[in-house]
């Protein structure tokens, strides 16, 4: 973990290098924070240079995916690839949160989906499922960058705390993320069996 941490901190630079791990899916927020504390970033660097990578993040998710989804849906070998994808996030909107409620408790939920640090609570799908529950970009905006800043202090701190155990975390952490991409693309490719089942019926 030491010799990629100091290949892409020589490659990029440390700030570089926290600013783009922050806008990957998966790394986001709380790996990005992780990795520059390892390279060398203090405690509010890290977490300035982390919390502007993955809040960009925000207007990425926000104004590209539903177009890149129907972008996706007009090429024929992409088509049933778009729909599942699509289908996965509306049903992970419509299981976290109900969209019959009201608009601060949208709001509300929101905050918390992205400020609470876990795997896949991050601005990419905060963002996403913000999309699906109708909230317009005023009303996503707010919530996610507070709740993003909260996450971030909160792993900040937990980075200071376990330092000494950090790359063991980080690695893990890097295990997991490959784990629930792959569930991910498990669940996608189910869902276009399902799909393509549906069409023949």
């Amino acid at each position: 973990m030491d010799a990629i941490i100091q290949f892409l901190s020589s490659v990029f630079g440390e700030r570089l290098a926290t600013l783009i791990g922050a806008m990957i899916p998966l790394i986001e927020l709380k790996g990005s924070i992780m990795f520059a504390r390892l390279s060398g970033l203090g405690f509010l660097e890290g977490l300035l240079y982390s919390y502007l990578g993955s809040t960009a993040v925000f207007f990425i998710a926000f104004y590209l995916f539903k177009p890149l989804i129907n972008l996706l849906k007009r090429i024929k070998i992409f088509n049933l690839f778009a729909i599942a994808v699509e289908d996965y996030f509306v049903k992970k909107a419509e299981d976290s949160c109900d969209k019959n409620l009201g608009l601060t408790k949208k709001i509300l939920f929101v905050f918390i989906y992205v400020a609470v640090p876990l795997p896949l609570t991050g601005v990419w799908t905060g963002s996403v499922i913000a999309l699906f529950l109708g909230l317009k970009f005023k009303q996503a905006f707010v919530p996610i960058v507070l709740g993003n800043l909260v996450a971030g202090v909160i792993i900040s701190v937990l980075a200071e705390l376990c330092f000494d155990y950090l790359n063991i975390i980080l690695l893990v952490m890097l295990l997991l993320a490959l784990v629930l991409f792959i569930i991910f693309l498990v669940k996608i490719s189910i869902r276009i069996k399902n799909i393509k089942n549906s069409m023949q019926n």
